[in-house]
């Protein structure tokens, strides 16, 4: 046997060298093929969280009560569209509006006793006119009185005179001068009388107009009294009017009803309590929650990243393309809040809705292994100096 196989012995003796130098080979180009790897190839970093959910890019609006009151109405529930403006709750205001009707009703009796008032400074105002044109007429009648007892009084006296001189000559006897002296006497007191009366007839009209005038202006001063009252209850109206739009809780933007408490008439709300929430309707997002450390400095609006929605394995369904469109600059309740906006091009059989949760994966940069070996050796370097430290 051993010679039968000395034959084969010696032709392996002999290609031995072409074995050795073909092994060397294949190690070479492997060793080239790992190092081109290492220092070319390009590796995707992801930064992963798991607290990511779709949202509408409008903000939720929240529903709650401005005030405590008893529901009369209610017109929430889950899924219903709602236009801007429209009543969802009413609360009781009964009293309000009672109120209201007390002062309209006291202000309309306001305005009734101003038109009254007005008509009586309007009555005064013609009754004066009328009284004063009538006094007119009257000192007229006066004064042409006054002149004709001064004429008859002046032809007395001339008389009286010539009977005077006529008894000086002896020519008239002194019971005719004294008849004509007593004349005289009394038609001049009678024209004095009468000027008198002309002066006490223009006293009197300046008494009467005067005491109309005090009149007149004392109902104006009652008008402009009782219209200073009118702006204070149309102010207390007002208020009235706001404590009733208050108990009318309106929905603050159109859109569909997402969250609502049960509410029947009767119901007693309290002061800020929450009623329900409003999504209102515009373009989906996703936000994702990255911790500070992540989140700062790596994660920049433009990288490409893709959500994976719970509910819907990626496996069947697939992911959905995203990019990142805002970063938050400061932190809150410890984690950064990062917008997403969703492929516009991408049709997914997921219902993109509002409130589905998910995971977000961001591409935050590419490096090739050799970089990723040289930063972990230099983080595990500064960790062994940090314990070496301690």
């Amino acid at each position: 046997m051993p010679t039968s196989f000395s034959h084969t012995f010696r032709i392996l003796d002999a290609d031995r060298p072409h074995f050795a130098l073909a092994g060397i080979l294949a190690a070479t180009l492997l060793a080239a093929g790992c190092a081109f790897w290492a220092t070319c190839a390009q590796v995707r970093l992801y930064e992963v969280t798991s607290s990511a959910r779709l949202e509408v890019e409008r903000a939720v609006y929240p529903i709650a009560s401005p005030l405590a009151g008893r529901v009369i109405d209610a017109r929430l529930t889950i899924g219903r569209e709602v236009q801007e403006g429209e009543v969802l709750v009413r609360l009781d205001c009964d009293a309000e509006r009672l109120a209201i009707r007390e002062n309209q009703a006291h202000q309309s009796a306001l305005r009734r006793q101003i038109a009254a008032l007005g008509e009586q400074i309007a009555s005064e105002g013609r009754a004066r006119g009328q009284e004063r044109q009538a006094a007119g007429v009257g000192r007229e009648q006066t004064r042409a009185e006054a002149r004709e007892a001064e004429l008859a009084a002046s032809h007395a006296e001339a008389d009286e005179g010539r009977m005077a001189q006529l008894r000086a000559e002896g020519l008239l006897a002194e019971q005719a001068y004294q008849k004509a002296k007593t004349e005289a006497l009394t038609l001049r007191a009678a024209a004095q009388a009468r000027a008198i009366a002309v002066d006490r007839a223009g006293e009197d009209l300046g008494t009467r107009d005067s005491d109309r005038i005090a009149r007149i202006r004392g109902l104006d001063a009652q008008i402009v009294s009782l219209e200073a009252q009118i702006p204070e209850i149309d102010a207390a109206i007002a208020r009235l009017q706001y404590e009733i739009d208050r108990r009318e809780i309106r929905a603050p933007v159109a859109g569909r009803v997402g969250e609502a408490v049960v509410l029947r008439p009767g119901a007693v709300v309290k002061d800020g309590e929450k009623l329900g929430a409003i999504v209102p309707s515009g373009r989906i997002k996703a936000v994702a929650q990255f911790p500070p450390d992540v989140a700062l400095g790596r994660i920049r609006a433009g990288q490409p990243a893709r959500l994976r929605l719970d509910g819907f394995p990626w496996i069947e369904y697939g992911s959905v393309p995203a990019r990142v469109e805002r970063v938050a600059g400061e932190v809150r309740d410890g984690s950064v809040r990062v917008e997403l906006a969703l492929d516009a091009g991408f049709h997914s059989r997921i219902p993109l809705q509002h409130g589905l949760p998910g995971s977000a994966e961001i591409e935050v940069e590419r490096a090739t292994p050799w970089e990723l070996v040289r930063r972990h050796a230099g983080r595990r370097s500064s960790e062994l100096r940090t314990e070496a430290s301690r």
